[in-house]
């Protein structure tokens, strides 16, 4: 099974960000499922992809050329794949992935996350989506999200396939990417 995982470029101010990539790394090479990501070497994206591969892991980077050029680009896993665009990232990485997982992150990652919550509520993409509320990170998005469910611009069904755990191993295991 192929995961993808969206996060940040960058670690965060705290320890538990780069934890919960590592443990998202392990948990996914111990289950033999491959990583999909952004393919970059910093942040937790580079944590997540080194962890994976640290735990022979197969791991599959999707990288847009621009950023490639800033040698952010990770040269260490099992394929990566160079792409146009921000978009075709997006693209290629849902086109491989069977299931999506949120980790902490910045735009890139909250962009990530809309695009395929919104492709799974068009039905342009069927696989289970998850999110890694990590100390509450995510809690003011999730509550953004029962507003605008509550207000009548989301219907409930779509907020309620999108499964949200506070530690890598419940998301994990709440998709049924492991077993416990």
């Amino acid at each position: 099974m192929n995961v993808c995982v969206f996060c940040g470029s960058g670690a965060g101010n705290d320890a538990i960000f780069a934890d919960a990539a590592r443990e998202t790394g392990r948990l996914l090479a111990h289950s033999g499922h491959t990583l999909v990501y952004g393919g970059g070497n910093i942040g937790l994206m580079g944590i997540v992809a080194d962890a994976a591969m640290a735990h022979h892991g197969q791991v599959i980077g999707v990288i847009p050329d621009f950023l490639l050029k800033r040698e952010v680009g990770h040269q260490g896993l099992t394929e990566l794949i160079v792409v146009s665009s921000m978009h075709d990232r997006k693209k290629k990485m849902a086109d491989l992935s069977d299931i999506f997982v949120a980790l902490p992150g910045g735009w890139g990652t909250l962009d990530e996350l809309a695009e395929i919550l919104t492709w799974r509520q068009l039905g342009l993409i069927h696989q289970p989506i998850g999110l890694l509320n990590l100390d509450s990170f995510f809690s003011p998005l999730v509550a953004q999200m029962r507003t605008m469910s509550e207000r009548g611009f989301l219907h409930k069904d779509n907020l309620n396939f999108l499964a949200i755990e506070d530690s890598p191993s419940k998301l994990l295991t709440s998709l049924g990417v492991v077993t416990v």
